[in-house]
């Protein structure tokens, strides 16, 4: 009987240079600019988005398919996020708010339709969403980047966003730990939500995937084994459905992403408003 492959579904996660680089030292740390898979997929990620804004923003009252498209996705950070939840006051800072959401989700739809690559045994894929060390870059920059901007718009006075009024001295410091603790806790979360979201799912169609091949190969023995390729057909079904739903996460999460980067900047904002 053929030796059945190996299950590691860890394996595509697995950051491989693709090219080495110069190698140099900075202030005591070495500083490596090889290009891994991780730096290629986030350079065609980069590639695509300017292409496609390139091709589609042309500015026609009567837009063609691509502009309509550019349009609907700045409209869905404009006019569902930023305009709801902070206002006019929002609109500054919708093109690093629309420019998060485009990246997040170019990459996410990256990861889920070039995740076919691994399943045929192709390594230039690669998940990128799926690396803690890129959702937790994107989170802390959203957040210290809004936090910065709160003592420059608001000074030492924003620092009462921590306060709770109406719980006397004792009360009122001991929420200050706690409303400190919830708030620096932010970036974690939006990291950690992202990152698991990408790699469960991966992880679950990498796994069918496996199945998909380990029992085909047994069903091909022949006998009461060929009845192994009824849940080969199965675990491929489940791929496929698989493969729909990650399409919609990775879509799903861009948008929880920006829609919370939007809420932490309408603290900001409109500062002092109900709080």
């Amino acid at each position: 009987m053929a030796q059945q492959p190996a299950i590691e579904p860890m394996h595509q996660f697995l950051i491989e240079k693709i090219w080495q680089g110069p190698v140099f030292q900075l202030g005591g740390l070495n500083v490596d600019m090889s290009i891994t898979n991780s730096v290629a997929s986030m350079l065609a990620g980069a590639l695509m988005l300017m292409a496609f804004f390139a091709l589609t923003a042309r500015g026609e009252i009567v837009p063609n398919r691509g502009q309509a498209l550019a349009e609907s996705l700045y409209n869905i950070v404009d006019r569902v996020l930023v305009t709801p939840i902070i206002g006019h006051g929002g609109r500054p800072y919708v093109p690093y708010l629309f420019t998060l959401f485009c990246v997040i989700l170019v990459l996410n739809l990256m990861s889920v339709v070039l995740s076919v690559g691994h399943l045929a045994g192709q390594d230039w894929t690669f998940a990128v969403t799926s690396q803690l060390a890129v959702t937790a870059t994107l989170a802390v920059l959203t957040f210290f980047s809004i936090l910065a901007l709160g003592f420059i718009k608001h000074g030492p006075k924003f620092l009462g966003l921590f306060w709770v009024p109406g719980m006397g001295i004792a009360g009122g410091a001991a929420m200050v730990v706690i409303e400190m603790i919830s708030y620096f806790v932010r970036p974690v979360t939006l990291a950690m939500r992202l990152f698991g979201n990408i790699l469960g799912g991966h992880v679950v169609m990498s796994l069918f995937g496996s199945f998909v091949i380990a029992l085909a190969i047994v069903g091909l023995s022949g006998g009461l084994a060929s009845l192994a390729f009824i849940p080969s057909v199965l675990s491929f079904s489940m791929i496929v459905a698989l493969s729909g739903l990650e399409l919609v996460v990775a879509v799903l999460q861009a948008f929880v992403f920006t829609a919370l980067a939007t809420v932490y900047l309408n603290e900001v904002v409109n500062f002092g408003h109900g709080h």
